[in-house]
């Protein structure tokens, strides 16, 4: 029966500290705030991250200017043609359901590119997002077909 009266181990549970209740306490006075200074009044706290006491602030000081593609990149996941030699036979398509069954990648929510490396002998039909230069010469020359998502807009 005793196996069951679960309790906190020693020491875990303390009071909580009383800060400015006397001297006795040891956060008396100032209350562990130190002395003097903004941080030390009440009710005030540094109004956000970057203040600099009423300086003007660096992000403000510098000027921003120009323009960045970050927000509007698109990512691809990236394929070989030697990846695609192995993992299929000949006649068949290569497209994203096809990639992410044969584990070639991961989501078929994500952009595809087929990129040149390697040597293809069969002929397969690919029907992906971006196909390189390189990839596209090799599959029409082992007599495959190029469908990309690119060609079409």
């Amino acid at each position: 029966m005793s196996d069951f009266l679960l309790h906190a181990p020693e020491g875990a549970n303390k009071k909580p500290k009383r800060v400015g209740r006397g001297s006795s306490s040891g956060l008396g006075t100032t209350a562990g705030k130190g002395n003097k200074g903004q941080q030390s009044r009440s009710g005030s706290a540094v109004p956000y991250v970057g203040f600099e006491g009423g300086q003007m602030p660096l992000y403000r000081r510098i000027a921003h200017r120009g323009f960045s593609n970050y927000p509007f990149r698109k990512e691809y996941d990236v394929v070989n043609i030697e990846l695609l030699e192995q993992k299929y036979s000949a006649g068949e398509t290569v497209d994203k359901a096809s990639l992410v069954s044969k584990g070639l990648v991961k989501s078929s929510s994500k952009l595809i590119k087929i990129l040149g490396n390697g040597d293809l002998t069969k002929s397969l039909t690919v029907d992906v997002d971006k196909v390189s230069a390189s990839a596209k010469a090799k599959i029409e020359k082992a007599g495959g077909s190029v469908k990309s998502a690119e060609e079409t807009k």
